[in-house]
């Protein structure tokens, strides 16, 4: 990991990319007057623990990064359903990190935004629609695709086989992973109750 994290920080433009991304996170959430609270902390703080532990249990992974687990991004969806889009977006930023850590891929520190933090603030955008959360889980999984098929376009054009187009490559490749792992989280909120497990992160804020 110690590797991984000295790997990070040798791209300096890329660690200045991913601090700049923060702090407009922050500031936009301050600018909402958004507080968190111990609480959120806490239950942010275990579902990004829930997260990276169900990102090891992989089905399958792709050979440029991208893989399916066994509901990797549950956690950061009820985040976002309980807390909204903005604190969504934060718990994102945080496992993109920790995902960058865990398996660095950087060709460039703009791709480094588009692979790791920024589909993963994207799961975030489920927090508008958080009394209907198949609509919103389907609206995060929509924002994390754009985010890699733009990656995938602008960054790993020569991945492309000879002969097909790279918007072509990009939507298969992307769509490989992140539709199955759509579908394995649409069915797990429809196994488990839903509705208890965030009235029980209600329960938390007093």
């Amino acid at each position: 990991m110690f590797e991984n994290i000295a790997v990070i920080l040798d791209n300096s433009t890329a660690t200045f990319a991913l601090l700049g991304v923060f702090l407009l996170i922050i500031f936009a959430i301050y600018m909402r007057h958004l507080k968190l609270t111990t609480s959120m902390i806490i239950n942010i703080g275990l579902m990004l623990a829930f997260a990276t532990i169900l990102h090891q249990l992989k089905l399958y992974h792709m050979p440029q990064g991208g893989s399916v687990t066994l509901g990797g991004m549950l956690p950061l969806l009820i985040i976002s359903f309980r807390y909204g889009a903005n604190i969504g977006a934060l718990a994102g930023f945080l496992y993109g990190l920790i995902n960058l850590i865990q398996d660095p891929f950087i060709l460039h520190p703009i791709q480094v935004l588009f692979d790791y933090p920024l589909p993963f603030m994207a799961m975030g955008l489920a927090g508008i629609f958080h009394e209907k959360i198949f609509l919103g889980t389907i609206l995060g999984f929509a924002g994390r695709f754009i985010c890699n098929f733009i990656s995938g376009v602008v960054f790993f054009s020569n991945y492309a086989p000879d002969g097909m187009s790279v918007v072509a490559y990009s939507i298969i490749f992307n769509a490989t992973y992140i539709v199955p792992e759509m579908i394995i989280c649409l069915i797990l909120m429809k196994v488990l109750p839903m509705k208890r497990l965030l009235a029980a992160m209600d329960r938390t804020r007093g």
